[in-house]
């Protein structure tokens, strides 16, 4: 097996796959000496190139049996009846978990939970205050003075009945006809 003809691109839908050529990556040849490899000798060069390729050969076999194990996996999956939902729901509650467990998130919380208690406690003293005040106006003299006015003109709106006499005219006009002279049929 030829590393060089193998597709080393892990983005690549063929990943591990033998192909003829190969297009994803450029190959050195090793025709071409870099300023590296100048200070190396014939033998110690020969010797990192039998090492490249025997790590080139071990990543080619790596990848074909990480395809192996995830050909198995997704196999033993359907045959449990687990779908890819399944597995996206069991990933988000262990992400949401490990969210909650983490440092930042118990400090956020920790802080949004005193601001929360800080402006229920603000609040309710506004609230307080608020009423204090109201209690403080209604007993002002301008109140009173406002609240006897308001009197003054519902007893002259209201009139007579405050008198005990419930003689208001009448809104048909005269009091003396009977209900029945009013029927519509």
């Amino acid at each position: 097996m030829d590393p060089a003809s193998q597709d080393i691109n892990l983005n690549s839908p063929n990943k591990g796959l033998l192909s003829d050529t190969m297009t994803d990556v450029p190959v050195d040849t090793g025709t071409a000496r870099t300023s590296i490899s100048e200070g190396l000798t014939e033998a110690e060069e020969e010797e990192l190139r039998s090492e490249l390729t025997k790590v080139e050969e071990e990543i080619v076999t790596l990848r074909q049996v990480l395809a192996a194990k995830e050909r198995h996996c997704g196999e033993l999956k359907r045959k449990l009846g687990l779908t890819p939902l399944d597995g996206l729901k069991q990933n988000l509650s262990k992400s949401w978990h490990d969210v909650q467990v983490s440092n930042a998130y118990k400090k956020t919380q920790e802080t949004l939970s005193q601001a929360g208690q800080k402006t229920s406690a603000a609040l309710s003293n506004v609230g307080s205050a608020i009423s204090r005040k109201l209690g403080d106006m209604r007993n002002s003299a301008t109140f009173k003075s406002f609240e006897d006015r308001v009197g003054t003109i519902k007893s002259k709106v209201v009139g007579g009945r405050e008198n005990g006499s419930d003689n208001l005219p009448s809104p048909t006009g005269s009091s003396d006809k009977t209900l029945q002279d009013h029927a519509p049929f």
